[in-house]
């Protein structure tokens, strides 16, 4: 019995939740995945699933070895690249999860970067705006925008994330510049549909307090550059992250409105599940962000000195 072995394909099953997933994530046959466990349970005299036709669930035992096998597992796959790093280079996969504008226009040049200084790491990158289960799906790491709750994740944070509302000069042109925010009610709103109440925009005026506004959306998509080309193109108003639309605004494409209100402000940070040892080439990449984001974002310059709308506009 290859005892390394058949741990592994235990914590596959784990964290894949099932027999068939762990085999197509490992590449094998749902048989020999099936055969490892047998062959596990029969060694330490114990059943480390309660099973039934229609799933399986840890047992208090099961329990109590998977984070041993965990442990055990990451610790060989640690000396393994810790020796690896010593003889001057970082090896081994990672798969990371990130938000699809983000990862296309900022985070993308930070992987190539990344990747010259360590070319033998492999990148498995998933770039989609959907939050993901570290665990089960086998992610090493993950890139979110967010406000995150408390949870069993680690949050590393990387930058702070302002939006922005803007619209192209021939819009404001058209249909005028709007002075208060229950003026946008007579505007037409481009909407990012993948966040809740998408017909609501909350701003705060300088002394903090919140206004939330009803908008009637004109144009709705589940992606910021579509909503961003929509606006310079002069369909409407939009309240987007600096991050997408920050060349417009240096170019002048897009105009910067009721600059006296912000809207709530997020954070992007680097996470994975606390349940894990940080292997070497994780804590490289983690902090290779850290250092490549801190400080003011340059995708904020755009917003610096920015005068009231009304001076901008004629």
């Amino acid at each position: 019995m290859d005892r390394f072995e058949n741990m592994n394909a235990f914590v596959h099953v784990v964290e894949a939740g099932g027999i068939s997933a762990a085999a197509d994530r490992m590449n094998v046959a749902k048989s020999v995945v099936s055969r490892r466990l047998k062959e596990l349970e029969e060694h330490l005299g114990v059943e480390l699933f309660h099973r039934t036709t229609r799933q399986m669930n840890l047992t208090d035992t099961g329990r109590a070895f998977y984070q041993q096998c965990v442990r055990i597992l990451e610790d060989v796959l640690e000396a393994e690249h810790a020796m690896s790093q010593f003889h001057g280079s970082l090896k081994g996969s990672l798969k990371v999860a990130m938000p699809l504008s983000f990862g296309l226009l900022h985070l993308g040049s930070a992987i190539h970067e990344f990747l010259h200084l360590h070319p033998d790491i492999e990148f498995n990158l998933d770039l989609n705006d959907r939050q993901v289960d570290l665990l089960t799906e086998g992610f090493d790491l993950a890139i979110r925008i967010a406000n995150l709750p408390d949870s069993s994740l680690i949050a590393r944070r990387l930058s702070s994330i302002q939006a922005v509302m803007c619209a192209s000069p021939a819009y404001l042109e058209h249909m005028g510049v709007p002075q208060t925010p229950q003026q946008l009610i007579h505007h037409r709103c481009l909407v990012y549909n993948l966040i809740s109440n998408f017909d609501q925009w909350d701003l705060y005026d300088g002394d903090g307090q919140l206004t939330s506004v009803k908008i009637v959306p004109y144009l709705k998509a589940s992606n910021g550059e579509f909503l961003r080309d929509a606006a310079v193109a002069g369909l409407g108003i939009l309240l987007l992250p600096t991050f997408i639309v920050y060349q417009e605004i240096e170019r002048g494409a897009l105009i910067p409105l009721l600059t006296e209100f912000h809207a709530p402000q997020l954070t992007a940070y680097a996470i994975y599940p606390q349940t894990r040892h940080l292997s070497q080439r994780v804590r490289a990449l983690v902090d290779f962000l850290i250092e490549r984001f801190e400080g003011t974002p340059y995708w904020d310059v755009c917003l610096q000195g920015e005068k009231k709308t009304g001076d901008r506009v004629a």
